[in-house]
């Protein structure tokens, strides 16, 4: 058989499989087992139970922080100020706290007080006056930072309390059962997420303006109110996870927060998640697993940073390659 015979017959099994992956994230599914898999048979421990929680501790909080990525990505935006924002809490938690003895109760309000402000900011700016999210992003990101800098006079120097630091431990308990807690609040905070965006109005107008704006007022969706609530949700869910790292860390840290700007978008797109409509926060649970299984992968075998980036960029790549073939949903409206 020639190949231009067996082209035609290739081509309904590769409609099928993108059809599938277009439905379920199958081929993250079987990229988390694979990997997992492979570390099973290769590394020495890695089944235990301490490198488990270890995992699922760096997932939870990649996977918060990629929680308000997501919302923002699904109604047609990008967020460039997550990090500034996890910094953010993360520093008002440690200096309230521990410099100027504020309960956590209300050090925490206030973070998330900062959360709402500047993501409404961010929301208001980008639809007001139509700059792109990615420049507004950017600069509501340096705007903050500077400020948290100017507060702290260039220097975080507060504690967290050592209660906090009790959600992120890894013999942490739940109700006497030896789990994390941040792995329960992140599960929680999925199922929460993952019901908005499929089973209320709130998630069918993320997803319509997502798609078209246009179409999207027709159906008489508010879409500035959805899109400025996605921003503020992000931003939200960002300060969030840096309270969590304070304890985590138990000292503030201007910096902390950098590298889940990266990650936290990469988690979304390894997911399967597309710009404008197309996913959920489900498969950006699987993307924070697989980009927290490989992490500790290249770290067991002493690999360097540039290795992981190396590796999450080429599972970005072959993600967009998929998905990039298929028209956009707003172009089939």
């Amino acid at each position: 058989m020639t190949t231009a015979e067996a082209a035609p017959r290739g081509v309904p099994f590769l409609q099928t499989l993108s059809e599938w992956q277009r439905r379920f994230p199958v081929l993250q599914i079987v990229a988390l087992v694979s990997l997992y898999a492979y570390g099973l048979s290769t590394i020495e421990g890695f089944g235990s139970q301490r490198v488990l929680y270890a995992i699922l501790i760096n997932a939870s909080l990649l996977g918060l922080a990629g929680a308000g990525q997501t919302i923002v990505v699904l109604v047609g935006g990008i967020d460039f100020s997550i990090a500034a924002f996890i910094s953010a809490g993360n520093v008002i938690i440690a200096e309230l706290c521990g410099t100027y003895h504020w309960s956590l109760g209300t050090a925490v309000l206030v973070a998330l007080a900062v959360g709402v402000a500047g993501g409404f900011l961010n929301g208001l700016i980008s639809y007001r006056f139509k700059v792109e999210p990615l420049i507004v992003t950017l600069g509501i990101s340096a705007l903050l930072s500077g400020l948290i800098l100017k507060w702290i006079n260039g220097a975080a120097t507060g504690v967290a309390p050592a209660s906090l630091g009790k959600l992120t431990a890894a013999n942490g308990t739940v109700f006497g059962i030896g789990i994390p807690p941040v792995i329960l609040i992140w599960a929680l905070v999925a199922l929460v997420i993952g019901l908005v965006l499929t089973r209320t109005n709130a998630g069918r107008n993320l997803y319509l303006t997502g798609v078209n704006q246009s179409a999207a007022r027709f159906a008489l969706v508010r879409v500035g109110r959805t899109w400025i609530l996605a921003y503020v949700a992000s931003a939200v869910l960002a300060v969030f996870v840096g309270v969590l790292l304070a304890g985590y860390s138990g000292s503030g840290n201007v910096t902390i927060g950098d590298p889940y700007l990266f990650q936290s978008l990469a988690a979304v797109i390894v997911g399967g998640t597309m710009f404008g409509g197309r996913g959920d926060y489900w498969r950006t649970v699987l993307g924070a697993l697989v980009l927290s299984v490989v992490a500790l992968l290249l770290s067991a075998n002493q690999l360097s940073s540039a290795s992981q980036d190396m590796i999450t960029g080429a599972l970005i790549l072959a993600v967009v390659g998929l998905y990039g073939r298929e028209r956009r949903l707003r172009d089939r409206i």
